[in-house]
């Protein structure tokens, strides 16, 4: 018996020293090359910390994983993750962190588009200069170190518009909470007050301004994961128009011949995030869900109640090759009519169907299914001129050959007479050229097809700043 006990217990020995030995021990971090950014808005992003015990099988996809989460913080051109030291006898391990900054400050002059794309700017509205928006942008993306943005617009042109936004992501120790705030101003001497044919059309009073838009909002963040968010916000809307667009032009375009709207919002919102480059993902998978109320009984020009959601899936199937596709609802829970301006499904923002660049669909609800197959032909890093900043002197570039499909669907319970778009199956399809430059801001060129059997060359640009 006697013998038996030792026997188990020699086992038992031999089995924990075996476990032991195929752990390793995060004895200590160490990073370099972060100037301005503070060593805890890194250490935050990593699947480990200094104490941590990993399986050794797990090792490299914690380092792999860890790099993606930094880069993907938008603050880092380079993100490496390596060992730096290994005790042998004990796998005690030593990691080092590798960055190299982005450029973070932007106060660049805005010479924009008012028009919802290029294509309606160029061809419909004739590349009109008085649709020109201009001005200054002053854009801080790590103002203090610790991943805050600061923002300040002011624009000419088009649109008058004045604005100040910040967001502080890490209010706690746990860096769990965060707030952002947002006030801003806009005034226009033209106005979008209805839709015909599927396309907006525009009043335009040269002496005066008739739109005016005033919101401020605040929202408060929990990221309890590394992938996971959840965002609660609220907001205040005041909306003024002009007596000739409320009374002659759209007496819908606030409900009722109003010519003042104003309500305050609340919103919920979710977003799960495990795409490897999110200004242009090739792997992972994106979530997000949104609840939003518009009107709290303060004021009743206003009641809403929208629901919003998206999927993504990306998959490299070879080092060159991969597919992406793209879900996104919209579901409104008061079927109520809805006033004009606030009746947006398809055609602005993310929200546009390749192929019907030129066309809006109004409508309480909406769907809409993308797939992209895209062929990865160049990848090189080109170097800038020394009078360019350090930071933006080595130009990574990526160019992406694209095959598109896209479907959607637009419910419209109130429709207007002359559009014919909406409670129908609409298809795009088509071919696209992808740039990427400085890992995330994206330049497309899209030759695309309607089932209308309509065809064209469509551009379009993401700067993700």
């Amino acid at each position: 018996m006697k013998k038996l006990c030792l026997c188990g217990f020699f086992l038992l020995l031999t089995g924990w020293t075996l476990a032991q030995a195929e752990m390793a021990y995060i004895d200590s971090i160490s990073i370099s090359g972060n100037r301005h950014t503070k060593d805890f808005i890194i250490l935050r992003e990593l699947s480990f910390q200094k104490g941590d015990s990993i399986p050794l099988a797990e090792l490299d996809l914690r380092l792999e994983a860890s790099e993606k989460m930094v880069l993907n913080t938008g603050l880092f051109n380079i993100a490496t993750i390596s060992f730096a030291g290994w005790e042998g006898n004990t796998n005690r391990v030593h990691i080092r962190v590798d960055v190299e900054e982005a450029w973070y400050i932007y106060p660049v002059p805005v010479f924009e588009l008012a028009d919802r794309n290029f294509n309606v700017w160029w061809v419909e509205q004739g590349r009109s200069l008085q649709r020109l928006n201009f001005g200054l942008e002053f854009t801080h993306l790590n103002f203090t170190g610790r991943k805050d943005k600061f923002k300040v617009v002011a624009k000419y042109g088009y649109t008058r518009n004045y604005g100040l936004r910040y967001s502080f992501p890490y209010l706690n120790r746990k860096q769990t909470w965060g707030i952002t705030g947002e006030v801003s101003f806009s005034q226009n001497r033209e106005i979008n007050y209805a839709t015909v044919g599927n396309k907006q059309i525009f009043y335009r009073d040269p002496d005066r301004f008739i739109y005016q838009r005033f919101r401020a909002d605040v929202g408060l963040q929990y990221r309890p994961r590394m992938l996971v968010t959840h965002t609660f916000a609220l907001g205040y809307r005041q909306n003024k128009i002009d007596d000739v667009v409320a009374r002659e032009l759209n007496p819908d375009f606030f409900l009722d011949g109003r010519t003042l709207q104003r309500n305050f919002s609340a919103a919920y919102i979710f977003t799960y995030d495990d795409r490897n480059v999110r200004a242009y993902p090739t792997e992972g998978n994106y979530y997000f869900l949104a609840l939003e109320k518009e009107g709290l009984g303060i004021f009743r020009d206003r009641n809403s109640l929208v629901l919003h959601t998206a999927y993504e899936h990306y998959h490299l199937l070879r080092p060159r090759w991969s597919v992406g596709s793209r879900v996104r609802a919209k579901l409104s829970l008061n079927r109520e009519q809805q006033p004009y301006n606030d009746n947006r499904a398809a055609g602005f923002g993310k929200n546009y169907l390749r192929g019907y660049e030129y066309y809006v669909v109004d409508g309480l609800d909406m769907g809409y299914a993308k797939v992209t197959m895209r062929y990865k032909f160049l990848q090189k890093e080109l170097r800038l001129l020394r009078i360019i900043p350090s930071q933006l002197r080595q130009m990574p570039i990526k160019i992406y050959l694209t095959a598109n499909n896209d479907f959607a669907f637009v419910n419209d319970p109130y429709p207007t007479l002359g559009n014919y778009l909406h409670n129908r199956l609409l298809w795009g399809a088509g071919f696209g050229l992808d740039v990427v430059l400085f890992y995330d801001k994206v330049l497309q060129f899209e030759y695309s097809v309607n089932h209308l059997g309509e065809s064209g060359l469509f551009l379009h640009l993401n700067m993700n700043i």
